[in-house]
């Protein structure tokens, strides 16, 4: 089964900037390439809409259906609501949350970000996967994408 991998905003505008672009580029690479499926939220649509056109432009080159939409919801709301009253973030990062929540409720093989303060972060991933298990979710894995890919070492 072809690995679907949740992208939020930091990887694809890591296409573009020099700390993160070898490994966004290579993520993406394996998604034109069909080897992964790129799922993408409205909450992921959404924070695009405020980034630089070059930034937007970059999904584009991932042929359609290699991409899956995904939306949030009620149930995808109130989960980042409990990662909230839980402590894995504050209010301010409701976003952050609710992409946790959306992969966690899709079901999605692993969340890719860049984002080492709210997301990508060994204490506030234990405590998202706590709050999934304490409420009958999964535990998501949540990754870099230099975490997530090959590397020649390992082939």
């Amino acid at each position: 089964m072809i690995q679907r991998i949740y992208i939020d905003t930091s990887v694809i505008g890591g296409c573009l900037d020099k700390e993160f672009d070898e490994w966004s580029n290579k993520l993406f690479d394996e998604f034109k390439a069909g080897r992964k499926i790129a799922v993408i939220s409205d909450v992921t649509l959404d924070e695009l809409s405020d980034a630089p056109d070059k930034v937007q432009k970059i999904i584009a080159t991932i042929p359609e259906r290699f991409i899956e939409m995904i939306t949030s919801n009620q149930e995808s709301e109130a989960l980042a609501e409990l990662y909230i009253m839980e402590g894995a973030v504050t209010r301010k990062f409701y976003e952050d949350a609710l992409h946790i929540a959306i992969a966690t409720i899709d079901q999605i093989s692993v969340l890719a970000s860049w984002n080492f303060k709210h997301i990508v972060n060994l204490d506030r991933i234990r405590l998202y996967n706590a709050v999934n298990m304490k409420n009958g979710y999964s535990i998501l894995e949540i990754r870099s994408p230099r975490e997530i890919l090959k590397t020649e070492d390992d082939e």
